[in-house]
């Protein structure tokens, strides 16, 4: 890992630190992307050396707006995620910003956003985000009907497969099975699944789930047949042990016998040579 790996857009970003100082910070940003998913909380370590680097830079301070959002540092990665724009003046960061404020307890205020001109002007990824986010607000407030209904779109109806189709169909899915439609849930959940080609959603096992099936962990049963074969393999050592224990105490039984008998001829003969001397 050189630091080389990062966007281009990123690297022209870096292009205004000293060399050196724009390796180290290039190094941490791809230490960053590599980890967010597998271990958010190292991405968020390293994300925070590059703030500390070069807090000047938008890419670093959406970098670290990610890496706090991802720990569920909501209040800090909104404010990371502000910073960002104020030097952007983007507004393709705005629909995570309202899942910030969701994530502080505060769905109204991602609904206000949602009402914004902001985002009029995201692209059409970003406006489905937004949806997404607000039908998430809907809910959080306890509004199932009108969560619903903001999740109905042309997105949403549409059988061309984009990249947010899985996970829109899904929350669509999810929120019908919240509402008690079961059978509308179904179907949405096995179009979520028809469309999520990188299995970015459970859908496959929330279908389950409504089809009564019950997966069964295989690692966790080998787990247990390996444990009972152990458990099996000491309670047989510990018989075979008893068993060693019982054939010395036996050995040792016959030979105090043997002892005894030697011991009792002994005292015979003694007390008849006794007589003799006598």
């Amino acid at each position: 890992m050189t630091g080389d790996e990062i966007d281009k857009d990123v690297r022209q970003e870096l292009m205004s630190l000293p060399k050196t100082l724009a390796e180290d910070v290039a190094r941490n940003l791809v230490m960053v992307a590599r980890l967010i998913d597998e271990d958010p909380e190292q991405a968020y370590a390293y994300s925070r050396i590059a703030l500390r680097l070069a807090s000047r830079v938008a890419a670093v301070r959406e970098a670290a707006g990610f890496a706090a959002y991802a720990t569920q540092k909501y209040a800090e990665a909104l404010a990371e995620f502000r910073a960002a724009r104020r030097m952007t003046g983007s507004v393709e960061l705005w629909p995570v910003m309202a899942d910030c404020e969701r994530g502080l307890g505060r769905p109204e205020r991602a609904l206000a956003m949602a009402g914004e001109p902001e985002v009029q002007k995201l692209d059409k990824a970003g406006q489905v985000e937004m949806r997404l986010v607000a039908a998430g607000a809907r809910r959080d407030m306890d509004q199932l009907d009108a969560a619903i209904v903001t999740l109905q779109s042309p997105e949403l109806a549409s059988n061309s497969v984009q990249p947010w189709t899985a996970r829109l169909r899904y929350a669509y899915a999810d929120a019908l099975l919240a509402a008690g439609r079961e059978d509308e849930a179904r179907e949405w959940f096995a179009k979520a699944l028809e469309s999520d080609k990188d299995g970015t959603t459970d859908a496959s096992d929330r279908l389950a789930e409504l089809d009564g099936v019950e997966f069964v962990d295989a690692f966790a049963e080998d787990a247990e047949d390996e444990a009972d074969d152990a458990e099996e393999s000491v309670r047989g050592k510990d018989e075979q042990a008893a068993g060693a224990v019982e054939g010395v105490a036996d050995e040792a039984g016959d030979t105090g016998a043997d002892v005894d008998a030697v011991e009792d001829a002994d005292g015979g003969d003694g007390e008849r040579r006794g007589g003799a001397e006598r």
